[in-house]
């Protein structure tokens, strides 16, 4: 196509400009800036900057940086409904100029002007096409079809790639049928054409057919029918293109397959009722792939043994590796396993699947690698749902479990039984990664815990393959395969019940032993798994030398603890102290003050805070540990809430949440300690905080004191009187109407506590908690928070008997906004309650 012609006076004018933007000086910049600002105002504006993109006589930073103007433009001028139009509106006639000149140059060999030119075109056609600019498609199918253009159906394919991953319901329907038989002479010819551009071509045919699933609910009949009509043609290319065996790592190599799985999930995922027999066809070039991909994952990834440094980005930002092509396979199988018809087709091969899935699962060399350097990063991918094939085998196992019952159960235990033989072959014929494919075998099992314990009460043998997997590694070297015994830990912890005693008790030996040791960080990590899982249930009498020692590894280990880590830390932790007896009478001098270290450290983190709390909750249970604890937690607990407004953000609150644990079920004198330093410090914080945890927290200390102090509570704060009248205020600023409802979220329980235990001084002040209790619940938006003062009105409904009638007419008396009474406004919040939960039974 022609070039744009020699630069005119406002090209010229534009050119230096942008140019002065690039200057060095500061002044000159911004004198440019400001001009170009004031010259987006004028008519002329877009087609100069445009045709400045267009010129090839424009050095290539200017014209990249017009087009990056340019699309600013279109986005602000081009339509007025848009959010983020700013004035004036792009004339008729300048629209004219600017899609002609942008058409006209899709074919620029410059490939980076190409896709800014696309991606200008794209977003006028969002809005113009087909209505105001019906001749864009048919030039773009023209454009494509030009064989002898290949810069021009490099661009139109970009275009119609952005292009059509944002057309709406409207659009699809005119665009598919005349934009399909273009794409699938792209597809189907690779004599003509490269294999980006048949890729590309596939990426386009993806887009139409996730846009004709999405109106699918809608249009269902004419959908179906618009993919019926493409689905022989697509499924034979799709056919022949999954044939071709993956041979390398590369991703040029199988981009092709990777676009032809995403339009295959899309197509199942969305037109679940396709027929059977066509789909089906595509099923065994699909298994070639996955075979065939296997041996080169295999040997590029997870033994490292080929270059498999081939990770990149396509145009859309999505990572081009052949982990993700390799996730995109496991998503498809396990798309097709969910489908009910499909499932049938294949369900001859399950057991074949799900060997390859296990062998999937084996550990990466790069996975080793970080995994030995970072123990934090194993905890937290084994404990997030990451990107990988373990997790998405992980999947796929499960959903054949799911589609396929009984029978999926039988072939997963038979694949994992295959693993685990060509694993001691391997190890036999002196290969040194025999242990990846066990530690799979034992990884896939794990996934898969629930379902196996219930197997075994079936009838099935989960027991003996399982223990044959796990004493067949003791005594292999832990420092040469720490991997897999941290997976035989992780592994007997999960199914403890239903393993033998003799091995748990072993591996629970194993586990404290290892954590005292100079061993791999990994192992201690499956160590702990064990020791947290197996304590509670282990014979105490078998662990009388142990426990102590076990509490001083983990000590030692908390000490070393990361973030990611010491989340396990204090779960094993908390198990070994509730699991210590007599012996734990003398831990609190020792690990208490750690943990309280711990706390404060991570008082913002709330699930550290909580494990710290947590783990405090089970030395306060200990014997003997209680007093000591709380002489030790009171004076600083004091300090701080008495100095509420000066703390650092989340202190206060955890501080109350720390004094609530220490309150619930101790014995009274010592809730009178804590009564004596905190309460009225947390009285106030009810009377003046603005923090929502704060106040939380608080209300439900309030209640924690009440349901220890009972009637004493009111005698311990000396003046007559004085501590009913600091729980009433405390109630009425909870209940005032003009508190963010989230504030009095505890409320209820904390006033059934001053019912339960304070009724005789409560009853009369009655009249006025009761109106001060519907004026909360009118102004709340929060139902759990209505329900729970409904409750309260329940309960004193009760507690009026015999003299029901009088309580009625006390609701009767009290008015309640927009209802003649507040025994009109409760009864009418309760039905509504009710129907709610009666509705959330039935469904």
């Amino acid at each position: 196509m022609a070039a744009a012609g020699a630069a005119d006076g406002d090209q010229r004018w534009l050119v230096d400009c942008l140019t002065a933007t690039l200057d060095t000086a500061r002044e000159v910049r911004a004198f440019a800036e400001e001009s170009l600002c004031q010259a987006s105002l004028q008519p002329g504006y877009g087609a100069a900057l445009t045709k400045v993109t267009v010129n090839k006589e424009v050095p290539f930073g200017l014209r990249q940086l017009a087009a990056v103007l340019l699309k600013q433009f279109i986005k602000q001028h081009w339509e007025e409904d848009e959010d983020n139009f700013v004035p004036p509106v792009v004339s008729a006639s300048e629209k004219v100029v600017i899609r002609q000149l942008l058409l006209t140059s899709l074919d620029d060999s410059n490939g980076k002007i190409r896709t800014a030119i696309g991606m200008a075109v794209a977003a006028i056609g969002q809005n113009d096409w087909p209505e105001d600019w019906p001749e864009l498609l048919p030039f773009l199918l023209k454009l494509i079809g030009d064989q002898s253009n290949g810069n021009g159906v490099r661009g139109a394919l970009r275009c119609l790639a952005l292009l059509s991953d944002d057309l709406d319901d409207t659009c699809i329907p005119k665009l598919v049928p005349e934009l399909f038989p273009s794409l699938y002479r792209i597809i189907s010819s690779p004599h003509l054409y490269e294999n980006s551009l048949r890729s590309k071509a596939l990426g386009i045919v993806h887009s139409c057919i996730s846009m004709l699933g999405s109106m699918s609910g809608v249009y269902k009949r004419e959908t179906v029918n618009l993919m019926t009509s493409m689905l022989d043609p697509l499924v034979e290319q799709f056919s022949i293109i999954l044939n071709s065996p993956v041979l390398s790592p590369n991703p040029d190599d199988w981009s092709m397959q990777m676009e032809v799985l995403k339009c295959l999930l899309q197509l199942i995922q969305n037109f679940p009722r396709l027929p059977e027999a066509k789909i089906s066809a595509v099923l065994g070039p699909l298994w070639q792939t996955f075979v065939s991909s296997f041996k080169v994952y295999h040997l590029s990834i997870i033994q490292a043994s080929e270059n498999a440094d081939n990770v990149g980005y396509d145009s859309d930002g999505s990572e081009r590796s052949l982990e993700s092509f390799e996730i995109q396979l496991f998503e498809l199988w396990t798309t097709i396993v969910g489908n009910s018809m499909l499932a049938k087709v294949i369900a001859g091969n399950i057991k074949e699947l799900a060997y390859y899935t296990i062998s999937f699962q084996q550990i990466t060399e790069e996975q080793v690698q970080n995994w030995s350097r970072d123990a934090n990063q194993y905890v937290a991918d084994e404990d997030d749902v990451t990107y990988s094939c373990r997790v998405s085998g992980s999947l796929l196992l499960e959903e054949i479990v799911t589609a396929y019952e009984d029978y999926g159960i039988d072939a997963i235990l038979e694949a994992s039984q295959v693993c685990f033989r060509e694993s001691r072959e391997l190890k036999q014929a002196g290969s040194a990664d025999w242990w990846r494919l066990h530690e799979a075998s034992l990884f896939a099992l794990g996934s898969l815990s629930e379902h196996l314990c219930e197997a075994q009460d079936s009838g099935y043998n989960v027991r003996d393959l399982l223990e044959q997997m796990v004493t067949d590694i003791v005594g292999t070297g832990v420092h040469q395969y720490p991997f897999l015994h941290a997976r035989a830990f992780s592994v007997v912890a999960k199914f403890s019940s239903l393993i033998s005693k003799g091995i748990c008790e072993q591996y629970l030996c194993n586990a404290a032993h290892a954590i005292a040791s100079d061993v791999p960080p990994p192992v201690k990590v499956g160590a702990c798994r064990a020791l947290a899982e197996l304590l509670p249930e282990s014979n105490q009498s078998s662990m009388p030398n142990n426990i102590m020692g076990i509490l001083s590894s983990l000590v030692d280990l908390l000490r070393q603890a990361s973030d990611e880590t010491l989340h396990l830390v204090l779960e094993t932790l908390q198990s070994a102290i509730k699991s210590g007896g007599e012996q734990s009478t003398s831990i609190e001098p020792v690990i208490s003050p750690i943990i309280l270290d711990v706390w404060a450290q991570h008082i913002a983190d709330p699930f550290i805070s909580i494990d710290a709390v947590e783990v405090l909750e089970a030395i306060k249970n200990a014997p003997g540990c209680l007093e000591p604890l709380v002489s030790r937690i009171l004076p600083t607990i004091g300090t701080i809430l008495s100095k509420s407004k000066i703390q650092p953000d989340g202190l206060v609150a955890g501080s109350l949440d720390l004094l609530t644990m220490i309150l619930k079920n101790a014995p009274a004198a010592v809730v009178k300690a804590v009564f004596d330093t905190c309460f009225t410090s947390t009285i106030q914080i009810v009377l003046e905080s603005d923090d929502h945890g704060e106040m939380q927290n608080a209300t439900e200390c309030l209640a924690a004191f009440i349901s220890g102090g009972r009637q004493e509570l009111l005698v311990w704060g000396g003046e007559q009187g004085s501590t009913l009248k600091m729980l009433l205020s405390a109630a009425s600023r909870l209940l005032d109407p003009e508190l963010e409802s989230s504030v009095s979220l505890f409320v209820g329980s904390y006033i059934l506590q001053l019912i339960l235990h304070l009724p005789s001084h409560l009853s009369p002040h009655i009249p006025e908690l009761i109106a001060a209790i519907v004026r909360r619940m009118q102004t709340s938006d929060i139902a759990g928070l209505k329900s729970s003062l409904v409750v309260i009105i329940a309960r004193l409904v009760h507690l009026s008997a015999p003299n029901v009638d009088q309580f009625i007419n006390l609701l009767l008396a009290i008015p309640a906004q927009g209802y003649g009474s507040s025994l009109a406004y409760i009864m009418s919040e309760w039905s509504q309650l009710q129907g709610e939960y009666m509705c959330n039974i039935i469904t």
